[in-house]
Protein backbone atom coordinates (compact mmCIF):
# COMPACT_ATOMS: atom_id res chain seq x y z
CA UNK A 1 0.00 0.00 0.00
CA UNK A 2 2.82 2.39 0.78
CA UNK A 3 4.50 1.85 -2.59
CA UNK A 4 1.22 2.37 -4.37
CA UNK A 5 0.64 5.62 -2.46
CA UNK A 6 4.08 6.93 -3.42
CA UNK A 7 3.52 6.02 -7.05
CA UNK A 8 0.17 7.78 -7.09
CA UNK A 9 1.76 10.89 -5.55
CA UNK A 10 4.42 10.98 -8.28
CA UNK A 11 1.78 10.67 -10.97
CA UNK A 12 -0.18 13.59 -9.48
CA UNK A 13 2.93 15.77 -9.32
CA UNK A 14 3.83 14.98 -12.94
CA UNK A 15 0.29 15.75 -14.06
CA UNK A 16 0.37 19.08 -12.25
CA UNK A 17 3.70 19.97 -13.86
CA UNK A 18 2.40 19.12 -17.32
CA UNK A 19 -0.69 21.26 -16.68
CA UNK A 20 1.48 24.23 -15.72
CA UNK A 21 3.70 23.85 -18.77
CA UNK A 22 0.67 23.65 -21.02
CA UNK A 23 -0.93 26.78 -19.60
CA UNK A 24 2.11 29.07 -19.43
CA UNK A 25 2.68 29.63 -23.17
CA UNK A 26 -0.86 30.98 -23.54
CA UNK A 27 -0.07 33.75 -21.04
CA UNK A 28 -2.96 32.85 -18.73
CA UNK A 29 -0.96 32.60 -15.52
CA UNK A 30 0.44 35.68 -13.82
CA UNK A 31 2.69 36.18 -10.83
CA UNK A 32 2.15 38.81 -8.15
CA UNK A 33 5.15 41.08 -7.78
CA UNK A 34 5.33 42.69 -4.34
CA UNK A 35 7.60 45.56 -3.45
CA UNK A 36 8.08 48.84 -1.70
CA UNK A 37 8.78 52.25 -3.17
CA UNK A 38 11.35 54.41 -1.41
CA UNK A 39 13.03 57.81 -1.56
CA UNK A 40 9.79 59.76 -1.88
CA UNK A 41 10.80 62.44 0.62
CA UNK A 42 11.46 65.14 -2.02
CA UNK A 43 8.33 64.58 -4.10
CA UNK A 44 5.84 67.45 -3.87
CA UNK A 45 3.11 68.41 -6.29
CA UNK A 46 4.09 71.82 -7.79
CA UNK A 47 0.54 73.07 -7.22
CA UNK A 48 1.49 73.65 -3.57
CA UNK A 49 4.32 75.98 -4.55
CA UNK A 50 1.85 77.87 -6.70
CA UNK A 51 -0.56 78.17 -3.78
CA UNK A 52 1.99 79.82 -1.48
CA UNK A 53 3.02 82.41 -4.07
CA UNK A 54 1.58 85.76 -2.86
CA UNK A 55 1.00 86.84 -6.46
CA UNK A 56 -1.44 83.94 -6.91
CA UNK A 57 -3.71 85.27 -4.12
CA UNK A 58 -4.49 81.77 -2.88
CA UNK A 59 -4.50 82.46 0.83
CA UNK A 60 -5.06 79.92 3.58
CA UNK A 61 -5.81 80.50 7.22
CA UNK A 62 -5.03 77.00 8.45
CA UNK A 63 -2.17 76.79 10.92
CA UNK A 64 -0.81 73.54 12.36
CA UNK A 65 -1.36 72.90 16.04
CA UNK A 66 1.68 73.61 18.27
CA UNK A 67 1.53 69.98 19.37
CA UNK A 68 2.24 68.73 15.82
CA UNK A 69 5.91 67.64 15.50
CA UNK A 70 8.02 69.81 13.12
CA UNK A 71 8.80 66.93 10.73
CA UNK A 72 5.09 66.23 10.25
CA UNK A 73 4.40 69.85 9.29
CA UNK A 74 6.44 69.46 6.11
CA UNK A 75 4.27 69.02 3.01
CA UNK A 76 4.66 65.61 1.41
CA UNK A 77 3.33 64.07 -1.76
CA UNK A 78 0.15 61.99 -1.59
CA UNK A 79 1.70 58.82 -2.97
CA UNK A 80 -1.56 56.84 -3.22
CA UNK A 81 -2.70 59.03 -6.11
CA UNK A 82 0.34 61.07 -7.17
CA UNK A 83 3.04 58.42 -7.66
CA UNK A 84 2.35 56.12 -10.59
CA UNK A 85 4.29 52.85 -10.78
CA UNK A 86 4.52 51.48 -14.31
CA UNK A 87 5.60 48.12 -15.71
CA UNK A 88 7.25 48.77 -19.07
CA UNK A 89 7.61 45.99 -21.63
CA UNK A 90 10.08 45.44 -24.45
CA UNK A 91 7.27 45.31 -27.02
CA UNK A 92 4.68 48.01 -27.72
CA UNK A 93 1.82 47.89 -25.21
CA UNK A 94 -1.86 47.77 -26.12
CA UNK A 95 -4.59 49.96 -24.58
CA UNK A 96 -7.31 48.52 -22.39
CA UNK A 97 -10.62 47.79 -24.07
CA UNK A 98 -12.50 49.81 -21.47
CA UNK A 99 -11.94 53.50 -20.59
CA UNK A 100 -9.87 54.42 -17.52
CA UNK A 101 -11.94 56.51 -15.12
CA UNK A 102 -10.52 59.77 -13.75
CA UNK A 103 -12.86 61.15 -11.11
CA UNK A 104 -12.95 64.87 -10.25
CA UNK A 105 -13.93 65.32 -6.62
CA UNK A 106 -13.07 67.88 -3.98
CA UNK A 107 -11.25 70.04 -6.53
CA UNK A 108 -8.80 67.22 -7.28
CA UNK A 109 -8.58 64.24 -9.61
CA UNK A 110 -8.64 60.67 -8.32
CA UNK A 111 -5.14 60.16 -9.78
CA UNK A 112 -2.70 63.01 -10.33
CA UNK A 113 -0.23 61.28 -12.65
CA UNK A 114 -1.38 58.43 -14.87
CA UNK A 115 0.71 56.52 -17.44
CA UNK A 116 -1.14 54.74 -20.26
CA UNK A 117 -0.49 53.04 -23.58
CA UNK A 118 -1.22 54.88 -26.86
CA UNK A 119 -4.86 54.88 -27.87
CA UNK A 120 -6.16 54.49 -24.29
CA UNK A 121 -9.54 56.16 -23.79
CA UNK A 122 -9.96 58.28 -20.64
CA UNK A 123 -13.32 58.96 -19.00
CA UNK A 124 -13.45 62.12 -16.86
CA UNK A 125 -16.29 62.14 -14.31
CA UNK A 126 -17.37 65.17 -12.29
CA UNK A 127 -18.44 64.00 -8.82
CA UNK A 128 -18.38 67.51 -7.36
CA UNK A 129 -21.62 69.43 -6.66
CA UNK A 130 -20.29 72.35 -8.73
CA UNK A 131 -19.34 72.86 -12.37
CA UNK A 132 -15.87 71.94 -13.65
CA UNK A 133 -14.08 73.01 -16.82
CA UNK A 134 -11.06 70.81 -17.44
CA UNK A 135 -8.76 71.29 -20.40
CA UNK A 136 -5.37 70.20 -21.72
CA UNK A 137 -2.88 73.00 -21.17
CA UNK A 138 -0.65 72.84 -24.26
CA UNK A 139 -3.43 72.43 -26.78
CA UNK A 140 -1.73 69.45 -28.43
CA UNK A 141 -4.02 67.11 -26.49
CA UNK A 142 -7.06 68.48 -28.33
CA UNK A 143 -9.19 68.75 -25.19
CA UNK A 144 -10.46 72.33 -24.97
CA UNK A 145 -12.30 74.00 -22.11
CA UNK A 146 -15.82 72.76 -21.63
CA UNK A 147 -18.19 73.05 -18.68
CA UNK A 148 -18.95 69.78 -16.92
CA UNK A 149 -22.08 69.92 -14.81
CA UNK A 150 -22.28 67.77 -11.66
CA UNK A 151 -22.37 64.06 -12.61
CA UNK A 152 -21.40 64.90 -16.19
CA UNK A 153 -18.65 63.04 -18.07
CA UNK A 154 -16.17 63.74 -20.87
CA UNK A 155 -14.21 61.19 -22.88
CA UNK A 156 -10.77 61.82 -24.29
CA UNK A 157 -8.29 59.74 -26.25
CA UNK A 158 -4.72 61.09 -26.46
CA UNK A 159 -3.62 61.82 -30.04
CA UNK A 160 -0.17 60.27 -29.52
CA UNK A 161 2.74 59.63 -27.14
CA UNK A 162 3.84 62.41 -24.83
CA UNK A 163 2.96 64.25 -21.62
CA UNK A 164 -0.40 65.99 -21.28
CA UNK A 165 -1.18 68.39 -18.45
CA UNK A 166 -4.75 69.05 -17.32
CA UNK A 167 -6.15 71.96 -15.35
CA UNK A 168 -9.56 73.25 -14.37
CA UNK A 169 -10.52 76.78 -15.38
CA UNK A 170 -12.85 76.97 -12.37
CA UNK A 171 -10.51 75.43 -9.77
CA UNK A 172 -6.80 76.40 -9.86
CA UNK A 173 -5.92 73.67 -7.35
CA UNK A 174 -6.62 70.96 -9.93
CA UNK A 175 -3.48 69.99 -11.81
CA UNK A 176 -2.95 66.52 -13.28
CA UNK A 177 -0.89 64.73 -15.90
CA UNK A 178 -1.46 61.84 -18.27
CA UNK A 179 1.66 60.35 -19.85
CA UNK A 180 1.29 58.26 -23.00
CA UNK A 181 4.14 55.76 -23.08
CA UNK A 182 4.30 53.17 -25.92
CA UNK A 183 5.82 50.53 -23.59
CA UNK A 184 3.39 51.05 -20.67
CA UNK A 185 1.94 47.61 -19.95
CA UNK A 186 0.32 48.24 -16.57
CA UNK A 187 0.14 51.09 -14.05
CA UNK A 188 -0.60 50.94 -10.32
CA UNK A 189 -0.27 53.10 -7.20
CA UNK A 190 1.30 52.30 -3.81
CA UNK A 191 -0.44 52.54 -0.45
CA UNK A 192 0.43 55.25 2.06
CA UNK A 193 3.29 53.14 3.42
CA UNK A 194 4.81 52.73 -0.05
CA UNK A 195 3.88 49.05 -0.42
CA UNK A 196 2.57 47.86 -3.77
CA UNK A 197 1.74 44.70 -5.70
CA UNK A 198 1.25 44.16 -9.41
CA UNK A 199 0.18 41.06 -11.34
CA UNK A 200 2.36 40.37 -14.37
CA UNK A 201 2.68 37.47 -16.77
CA UNK A 202 6.11 35.82 -17.10
CA UNK A 203 8.51 37.99 -19.05
CA UNK A 204 11.02 40.82 -18.85
CA UNK A 205 9.87 44.20 -17.53
CA UNK A 206 11.24 47.50 -16.33
CA UNK A 207 9.57 49.05 -13.29
CA UNK A 208 9.52 52.86 -13.25
CA UNK A 209 7.94 55.58 -11.12
CA UNK A 210 6.31 58.73 -12.51
CA UNK A 211 5.49 61.89 -10.57
CA UNK A 212 4.00 65.17 -11.84
CA UNK A 213 4.10 63.80 -15.36
CA UNK A 214 7.79 62.92 -15.33
CA UNK A 215 9.80 59.71 -14.73
CA UNK A 216 11.56 59.96 -11.38
CA UNK A 217 14.07 57.83 -9.52
CA UNK A 218 15.75 54.78 -10.96
CA UNK A 219 14.42 52.23 -13.44
CA UNK A 220 14.44 48.65 -12.16
CA UNK A 221 14.72 45.77 -14.67
CA UNK A 222 12.87 42.70 -13.45
CA UNK A 223 12.23 39.24 -14.83
CA UNK A 224 8.92 37.67 -13.88
CA UNK A 225 9.21 33.89 -13.68
CA UNK A 226 6.38 31.35 -13.98
CA UNK A 227 6.77 30.32 -10.34
CA UNK A 228 6.35 31.01 -7.47
CA UNK A 229 3.01 32.80 -7.48
CA UNK A 230 4.38 35.63 -5.33
CA UNK A 231 7.74 37.18 -6.20
CA UNK A 232 9.00 39.95 -3.88
CA UNK A 233 11.46 42.56 -5.10
CA UNK A 234 14.86 42.25 -3.49
CA UNK A 235 15.36 46.02 -3.13
CA UNK A 236 13.04 49.03 -2.86
CA UNK A 237 11.98 50.76 -6.07
CA UNK A 238 13.63 54.18 -5.81
CA UNK A 239 11.48 57.20 -6.69
CA UNK A 240 14.27 59.67 -5.98
CA UNK A 241 17.87 60.05 -4.82
CA UNK A 242 19.07 58.66 -1.53
CA UNK A 243 18.56 60.97 1.40
CA UNK A 244 21.75 62.79 2.30
CA UNK A 245 23.06 62.15 5.77
CA UNK A 246 25.52 64.37 7.54
CA UNK A 247 28.77 62.65 8.56
CA UNK A 248 29.02 61.85 12.23
CA UNK A 249 31.07 64.32 14.22
CA UNK A 250 34.16 63.00 15.93
CA UNK A 251 34.17 63.08 19.70
CA UNK A 252 36.57 65.68 21.15
CA UNK A 253 39.87 64.21 22.18
CA UNK A 254 40.99 64.38 25.77
CA UNK A 255 43.02 67.47 26.45
CA UNK A 256 42.05 68.97 23.08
Amino acid sequence: MKLRSQGTSRVVRKAALVAVLCVLPSGVLAATIKGKVGNTHDLLNPVWNEAKDPAAHRFTFREPSPSVPPDVRILRGHMQKELCIVALTEADAQPLKTPIRVVIEGGRTSVVTLVVAPGQEILFENHDPTDRSIYEVSGKGQLSKGVMKPDATRTWTPPGPGKYEFRDELSPSLRSWIVVEPKAHKAIFPNRKGDFSIDLEPGTYTLRTYFSGEPVGEAMPWEVKPLPAEQPLKDPLKAGPDKKTEPAKEAPKAGG
